[in-house]
């Protein structure tokens, strides 16, 4: 488990157990993976984790398991996941180190 992969603020990590309390097949974390995709060419992938994946790391920070596939580990090595609530925008935010861009949607990324 290296925690210097992703790291999850206290206001995510809040976050994150509260959707996994409301979903009753009950995940044991959240997967957080690079597909292609958006404006940029990349874009993050949330989804619920129910059975950890053979080569998927598992990260556990502030008590949340968070899984990452082979293929997305040296794209987000050094990120820290933060949740803002605001009053015109709430949403998980990315502050990594290996982006080289955002588009203006703020849904994509160039790696």
């Amino acid at each position: 488990m290296n925690k210097n992969i992703i790291s999850i603020t206290d206001s995510a990590a809040e976050h994150i157990k509260s959707l996994l309390k409301k979903d009753n097949k009950k995940p044991i974390g959240i997967g957080v993976n690079i597909e292609s995709g958006g404006c940029s060419g990349s874009k993050y992938k949330f989804e619920y984790v129910y059975k950890k994946k053979e080569l998927d790391e598992e990260i556990i920070d502030k008590g949340v398991s968070v899984f990452v596939n082979p293929s997305t580990v040296l794209k987000i090595f050094g990120t820290k996941l933060d949740y803002v609530d605001e009053k015109i925008k709430s949403g998980f935010v990315f502050i990594n180190p290996n982006e080289k861009g955002k588009c203006g949607c703020g849904d994509s990324v160039l790696l």
